[in-house]
C-alpha cells in the first residue's frame, strides 16, 4: 500500500486540528513577510537604532484575511511617512461590491439583463467606473 506525499490543500483544511495548523502557519509566513517589507522601507529592524533609518512603525491595523484554509487575522504594519499595504493581499474592491448590489437589486425587482448596462450607467456607485459603457 502506497501513501501520498502531498495533501491537497482543500483535504488539509477539512480536517479539523490540520485546518488550526494550517491558518496558524499561514498568518505566520503572511506577518513574518509582512515585518520584512517594513524592515527594507524603513532600513532598519523593529526597534534597531540606526543613523541609516530611513522611516519608523507607527503600531498596527487589524486585517481579516479569507483563505481556503478559512480567516486569518493578520495585523498590517503602518509608518510614520507615507503608507505600506503588503503585496499579497488585495485591497477592498467597494466598486466590485457596489457592482453587486446593483446585480443584485436588479434581480429582486426583475429587471431584464438586456437592461444591465443601463443599471451600471445609472448607479451612483459605479458610474464613474462604468459610465463609459455605451448600453448595446
Amino acid at each position: 500500500m502506497t501513501t501520498k506525499g502531498t495533501i491537497a490543500l482543500t483535504e488539509l483544511a477539512e480536517n479539523g486540528a490540520d485546518a488550526d495548523l494550517l491558518r496558524e502557519m499561514i498568518q505566520y509566513v503572511a506577518q513574518r513577510m509582512m515585518e520584512m517589507d517594513t524592515e527594507s522601507l524603513c532600513a532598519a529592524a523593529y526597534g534597531e537604532r540606526s543613523p541609516d533609518r530611513l522611516n519608523s512603525r507607527n503600531g498596527y491595523r487589524e486585517r481579516l484575511w479569507e483563505t481556503r484554509a478559512g480567516s486569518v487575522d493578520l495585523k498590517i504594519p503602518k509608518l510614520r511617512k507615507g503608507s505600506y499595504f503588503p503585496g499579497f493581499l488585495e485591497p477592498r474592491r467597494t466598486a466590485e461590491k457596489a457592482l453587486a448590489a446593483v446585480i443584485q437589486e436588479a434581480y429582486i425587482q426583475g429587471v431584464s439583463s438586456g437592461c444591465t448596462p443601463f443599471l451600471l450607467v445609472r448607479s451612483k456607485e459605479t458610474g464613474r467606473i462604468f459610465g463609459s459603457m455605451q448600453p448595446t
